[in-house]
């Protein structure tokens, strides 16, 4: 349904009636389907058919009905209408965990003297899932190559996404899914097949860096694993199974057909979908992504594995896009996954920014923004703060008690270093968004990135008073945001803070927030002149302002 193009309408042919053991011909599978899309056209008007490697799926009026092709392959077995029936109803139970109303039922087709109907009742002769049809250009390919795939989109996505992480089910203790030997010989089963298509000087790198890293990580694995991070997921999450529905990017087409392309770690869910972006010079909107799934989802120890899913991912895509005999239109082609996976195999050197200002003072927005354009991984002081204390991100504390104590503050930097310092260590750059009023913290997260060898920076955030209070005024109004500063706290804190010293002005970014700011000079600032970690192509954007500013930018270093 997502992967082809709508086939030509079959020449008008005399209706007859299928008997029950004729679908498990491929042949006669294939008239059964065009049978039926003339019986439906005589209801319904046009009846587009898109055809997949494994299915037909014909397009009538406000539905879509999907049939399993009768075959028998390494993969798959779909034979038999018993085994077909099966497979239509594990796609009903798994799908309906991300798109409940997209899957709406699997339907029986049935034989009959006008040929094979989805109503009366003759003998049942195949089995269809009935589905809601998509609106033109719906998918989230084709709203990305449109322009009108954005940030806020994927972020919510990723929101959702990590929900439905927390509650699929986990791998049951005496099953192998997820287990590092798994994981190792998927990922070296595919370099070996791309490296037989690209031959060994292009394609032995590659393999050689998945071996060597998937020895080191499978203590990781092992440790994920036991940690129920293995859970049934979706297992083909990429954008042309992200379809605009209900004001909202839904997931559908979930692997069904092989259980170990689901059950898998969590992280190479969300994995294949930011390498779809990258490899779709969209990278910016990958983090965006990651940042969301990552913020709700709590799982900052995926970090440490994620390049490896990130080129294996690619890796995989590279092979099955040759497979298949070229991309499909407008999708990347194999050389531009190769390129991403190689890529990815060289980490750029690493970076820590923290930001410094009172509350509403734009650190938040400013880091969303800033974590787009250099490919980095956003610590939230306000969110770790409320998950610290068993609470959702967008939980009111209160019934918690003060999470606000010295010692509730002091443990959740403690908490933000120990992350920044492992996600550092995994080569990715680190964006640390919180007050940092007190010289002592922000001394330490300077120490932390001299021993991890990181560029290191303060992004120094100020605007007036008045421009603060009527920020906190409009945020608690919405009640969208992690932060509960009142201005009770904003009063409280602008007595406490420490200015920053001589030496912490000479590594800070100043931003006036209550002006437009250039995002991509802030990076050049921190990062340096060095290319974009991984391709983040972040689309440009020299003077952004913040909401309701629109002031010439202001972005200089002490």
């Amino acid at each position: 349904m997502s992967r082809s193009s709508a086939s030509n309408v079959p020449p008008p042919v005399a209706a007859t009636a299928v008997p029950p053991d004729a679908v498990t011909d491929p042949a006669a599978a294939r008239a059964l389907v065009d049978a039926l899309r003339r019986r439906l056209q005589a209801r319904h008007g046009e009846v587009p058919l898109i055809e997949t490697h494994i299915s037909w799926v014909l397009l009538a009026g406000e539905h879509a009905y999907k049939l399993k092709k009768p075959l028998a392959l390494d993969f798959l077995d779909f034979s038999t209408l018993a085994r077909r029936r099966a497979a239509c109803a594990d796609e009903l139970r798994l799908n309906r965990r991300l798109a409940p109303s997209v899957y709406l039922g699997v339907v029986p087709i049935r034989a009959g003297p006008r040929g094979p109907s989805l109503h009366g009742r003759g003998p049942v002769v195949e089995v269809a899932v009935k589905m809601r049809r998509f609106a033109p250009r719906a998918l989230a390919s084709e709203r990305l190559a449109d322009g009108r795939l954005t940030a806020a989109d994927l972020a919510g996505f990723g929101q959702r996404l990590a929900a439905f992480h927390a509650r699929a089910a986990a791998a049951p203790p005496g099953s192998d899914w997820g287990s590092a030997e798994r994981v190792r010989a998927a990922a070296l089963q595919a370099a070996a097949g791309l490296r037989a298509q690209l031959g060994p000087a292009s394609g032995a790198p590659l393999h050689d860096w998945l071996c060597a890293q998937a020895a080191r990580l499978q203590a990781h694995w092992q440790a994920r694993r036991a940690g129920a991070r293995v859970r049934e997921g979706h297992g083909d999450l990429h954008l042309d199974n992200l379809v605009w529905m209900d004001e909202a990017l839904i997931a559908f087409d979930c692997l069904e057909f092989d259980p170990a392309l689901r059950w898998i770690d969590v992280a190479s869910d969300a994995g294949f979908l930011l390498m779809d972006l990258m490899a779709r010079g969209r990278a910016d909107l990958g983090f965006a992504f990651l940042d969301a799934w990552l913020e709700y989802g709590g799982d900052h120890d995926a970090i440490q594995g994620l390049r490896f899913q990130l080129v294996y991912r690619a890796t995989v895509r590279a092979l099955v896009t040759a497979l298949r005999g070229g991309p499909a239109p407008g999708a990347p082609g194999q050389a531009a996954y190769v390129a991403l996976a190689r890529c990815l195999m060289t980490p750029t050197p690493p970076g820590l920014l923290i930001t410094h200002g009172l509350p509403a003072s734009g650190k938040s927005w400013l880091a969303r923004e800033l974590l787009q354009r250099a490919g980095a991984i956003r610590l939230r002081s306000d969110v770790e703060r409320k998950r610290l204390a068993g609470l959702a991100p967008l939980a009111d504390s209160r019934a918690a008690g003060d999470l606000y104590t010295r010692a509730g503050t002091a443990a959740t930097y403690e908490h933000l270093a120990e992350r920044a310092g492992t996600i550092l260590e995994a080569g990715w750059p680190v964006i640390v968004d919180a007050a940092f009023l007190r010289r002592g913290e922000r001394e330490r997260f300077a120490a932390l990135a001299a021993a991890a060898g990181a560029r290191f920076a303060i992004l120094d955030c100020q605007a007036p008073m008045a421009v603060l209070r009527t920020r906190i005024a409009a945020r608690r109004a919405r009640a969208d945001d992690a932060s509960e500063a009142d201005e009770s706290v904003l009063a409280l804190l602008a007595a406490r803070q420490e200015p920053l010293t001589a030496a912490e002005r000479a590594q800070a970014i100043v931003v006036r927030t209550d002006a437009a700011v250039d995002l991509d000079a802030i990076v050049s600032a921190w990062l340096g002149a060095r290319a974009r970690p991984h391709a983040a192509e972040a689309q440009p954007s020299p003077a952004v302002p913040l909401p309701r500013s629109s002031r010439s930018a202001r972005v200089r270093k002490s």
